[in-house]
């Protein structure tokens, strides 16, 4: 009798055992599957180094324009890394690069623009790298803008070629989120890229608003009945998502910030880039929360 139980006792010990260890296992188990997939990011910076820049042409006593676009860029930047730290080391897989449409001519603007591309995985990813990249990409932006200042050059920005030709090669990658961050007052002028087709254009100046009567408060009815705005420059751009910093309007015009908004989000919306924002040129400090919020998705 006494042996039965023994056995009877040792069984049931060998069942709560297995019992127990299964239940840890689906336990591991359950938190491997419940570990959140967090996205590749792959951020583009496209600068307008047009005259907007240009202390002698448009200067501004609070704080500059191209310091302005420095604290852009420096949010932009603190969000990348921010989304780094965020991810497991064998997670990292992403990217930030800087663009200008067209290429300045000045060699070593193009030369630090390529050392600004950035592609961090888990092979490269460590803290010193990690902890290097705001600091460099504010001193290498820096030395953007002080050379085009400088060299007082401005060539102009063709951003609607930049849509046309190049961002779909250079900004969007299968598997990430693929995140275009502009910067320019909102006029789009290039001398090389001027096309008309009925009422829509490659460019928008304050000459251009004018002459189409759009410098009133109709102007709403006027550019949706006389189909006013950019020309398309891409069919499906739907897996890119954009945020147009340093709206600045002309203050000849109090219509024209809402009129250049228009035409911006008309065009985006055309070309079914489902995610968009397009922000005036306020001071980085009130912009940072919204730059890092576009990006981080808080």
């Amino acid at each position: 009798m006494k042996k039965t139980l023994k056995i009877i006792v040792l069984f049931l010990l060998l069942v709560f055992t297995f019992s127990c260890k299964k239940d840890s296992d689906e336990e591991k188990d359950e938190i491997v599957t419940k570990i959140p997939t967090v996205e590749n990011y792959n951020i583009s910076i496209l600068i307008d180094l047009s005259d907007r820049i240009s202390l002698a042409k448009n200067p501004n006593p609070t704080m500059e324009y191209y310091q302005r676009d420095l604290g852009y860029i420096k949010s932009v930047s603190e969000a990348f890394t921010q989304h780094l730290r965020s991810k497991r080391i064998r997670q990292i897989d992403d990217r930030m690069q800087l663009f200008f449409n067209p290429e300045p001519q000045d060699s070593e603007i193009n030369l630090i623009s390529k050392n600004l591309k950035i592609n961090i995985d888990k092979n490269n990813a460590s803290k010193e790298i990690l902890n290097s990249i705001n600091a460099n990409y504010a001193s290498q932006t820096s030395k953007i803008y002080d050379s085009a200042i400088k060299d007082n050059n401005y060539i102009g920005s063709d951003i609607w070629s930049f849509f046309d030709d190049k961002v779909k090669d250079q900004c969007i990658e299968k598997g990430y989120r693929n995140i275009l961050v502009i910067l320019t007052d909102g006029y789009m002028y290039y001398d090389g890229k001027i096309i008309k087709e009925g009422n829509r254009t490659t460019y928008i100046t304050p000459k251009l608003l004018k002459a189409n009567g759009l410098n009133n408060k109709d102007w709403e009815k006027k550019l949706q009945d006389h189909d006013f705005g950019f020309i398309k420059a891409g069919s499906d751009l739907s897996n890119l998502e954009v945020l147009v910093l340093g709206i600045n309007a002309s203050r000849n015009n109090p219509y024209e910030e809402k009129v250049i908004k228009a035409y911006w989000n008309k065009w985006f919306a055309e070309m079914k880039i489902k995610h968009f924002e397009a922000k005036n040129a306020d001071l980085p400090s009130n912009m940072d929360k919204i730059i890092k919020d576009f990006i981080l998705k808080n």
